[in-house]
């Protein structure tokens, strides 16, 4: 279990991002343009645990929850992803979101052991599964699938996510994300990633014949995430990411510049410090 090991803490300044009180509803839209996840208020609170029924946990009213998903939220955006992760872990399905984000962002870049990451990319993923069979109409109980399996994926030799029939369960997962939410920039780089990974790993035809994957769609669905989230340091990572794997060192130029641009983006929170960091790094 991850929550029994060692979690790194972050290791930048923490203070521009505590979000206390009324802060953190007002900065809600700019540290969830990515993800679109709606903001834990009672009446959002109330709305999931009728939707979780037997899964929503119990002898908790929707003040309480509201509350407790805020703290939760509090915590990941300011890097404390331990607390964040146990909050929400507590919960079951409804606290599930913030869980699995906070153990999937600490796995990437605060977990150096590869062992150890595959580990909480696999608890993050039977999380996600739990949230996805009590709250299906949830959009992100299907992205947070998607980011656990396509991290553990990652992980693996692509033949073996191949043949595990992985990319087809991330596929499925992002097409069932943006079904419900088709302005979840997230997933629209997840999705761009996707095409992109299989056509570098297996080729265009093959690629394209077994899994559906397509050079345009990709470039259309980063375009997409780009559009959505011109401020977010992960779209242009991963804008520079899809550049290297389409296109290789006939990119190399405009997949830099992607990077640049990610690390001078002004972070609105401990996630987006970890990925302009990690950008800077690849400049290096």
């Amino acid at each position: 279990m991850a929550a029994k090991t060692a979690w790194a803490a972050f290791p930048h300044d923490a203070k521009a991002f505590a979000y206390a009180g009324d802060a953190l509803k007002k900065a809600w839209p700019k540290l969830h343009a990515g993800d679109a996840e709606p903001f834990p208020d009672a009446k959002r609170a109330g709305a999931l645990i009728k939707a979780a029924g037997k899964a929503a946990p119990k002898g908790v009213d929707a003040d309480a929850l509201a509350e407790t998903l805020q703290e939760a939220w509090r915590a990941f955006h300011r890097g404390d992803f331990k607390a964040a992760f146990d909050a929400g872990e507590k919960l079951g399905p409804v606290g599930a979101s913030v869980a699995v984000k906070a153990l999937g962002i600490h796995a990437t870049y605060l977990v150096e052991d590869e062992a150890e990451q595959l580990k909480r990319y696999q608890q993050a993923a039977k999380l996600a599964e739990a949230a996805v069979a009590a709250l299906p109409d949830e959009a992100n109980s299907h992205y947070r699938y998607a980011f656990a399996l396509g991290r553990y994926s990652q992980g693996l030799s692509i033949a073996k996510a191949l043949k595990d029939g992985i990319a087809g369960k991330v596929r499925a997962a992002l097409d069932a994300t943006l079904e419900r939410e088709p302005k979840h920039a997230e997933a629209h780089t997840a999705m761009a990633l996707y095409h992109a990974e299989i056509i570098d790993k297996i080729g265009g035809m093959i690629g394209g014949l077994t899994y559906g994957a397509k050079a345009s769609e990709s470039e259309k669905h980063i375009k997409t995430a780009l559009k959505l989230t011109p401020d977010s340091p992960i779209a242009h990572i991963e804008h520079g990411n899809v550049l290297m794997l389409l296109h290789g060192d006939k990119q190399e130029d405009a997949a830099a510049a992607a990077y640049e641009k990610a690390a001078k983006l002004k972070p609105a929170d401990a996630m987006e410090t970890l990925d302009a960091a990690y950008a800077k790094a690849q400049l290096e």
